[in-house]
């Protein structure tokens, strides 16, 4: 028996139109990790060794505002560390609109068919898994998500023992890990750039497009 850490993040938005408003993919992004530790502690001392070189980021480490230069340091820190990277990617004009009714229900249609596919691939029978994701919407929404969140663990975690919270990602330098990855696969999908995407991809075991066999686009 022993205990994983499992950390989400997504990328995309809840813009039902076409791009450039609206994405045309939502990708739910997990990292898994036995020891979050080292990995954290490595960013942390980057972002020291970046303050010393100059570069004072007051901020989490975020893929969408960093620069390519910041990004490639962390990419490096990534790399260098034992991981598990699965996305489960909707490609939302595919989407039902009963599916869409709202940003919550969305959000946790896609935790619910990415956490029933991967929890018994992460984890045993008896094990402990720790989920944490990175906090979404405004304020007023946070804990409407994240209840969809501890819903789907509830119903998909059978005899393991699990434990969730719903997190800034500035407060776990795991969660920056988990948006760098989603990330590096949006910019893949969304734009053909795999600059990014090259670097993760031996990590990268589970990259599962649900609504592939789809043909009906709502809009």
């Amino acid at each position: 028996m022993s205990r994983i850490n499992l950390y989400a993040d997504e990328s995309g938005n809840f813009d039902w139109s076409h791009p450039p408003k609206g994405s045309r993919y939502f990708i739910l992004t997990t990292i898994a990790v036995h020891d979050s530790h080292e990995i954290a502690h490595d960013l942390l001392a980057l972002r020291r060794r970046l303050a010393w070189d100059g570069v004072d980021i007051d901020r989490a480490f975020h893929a969408t505002e960093d620069t390519q230069a910041i990004r490639d340091e962390v990419f490096r820190v990534i790399t260098g560390h034992d991981l598990r990277v699965d996305a489960t990617i909707l490609e939302k004009a595919k989407a039902e609109p009963r599916l869409r009714s709202s940003p919550e229900r969305f959000y946790q249609y896609a935790w619910y068919y990415h956490m029933k596919h991967i929890v018994p691939v992460v984890s045993q029978s008896g094990d402990d898994l720790f989920v944490v994701a990175a906090s979404v919407g405004t304020k007023k929404k946070r804990e409407a998500f994240y209840e969809g969140v501890r819903n789907v663990m509830e119903q998909v975690a059978g005899d393991r023992t699990i434990r969730t919270a719903c997190w800034p990602a500035a407060i776990d330098p795991c969660l920056q890990v988990a948006d760098y990855c989603s990330w590096a696969i949006q910019r893949q999908l969304e734009s053909a750039d795999d600059r990014s995407f090259v670097l993760i991809k031996p990590y990268v075991k589970t990259m599962f497009e649900l609504f592939k066999s789809g043909s009906t686009y709502y809009y």
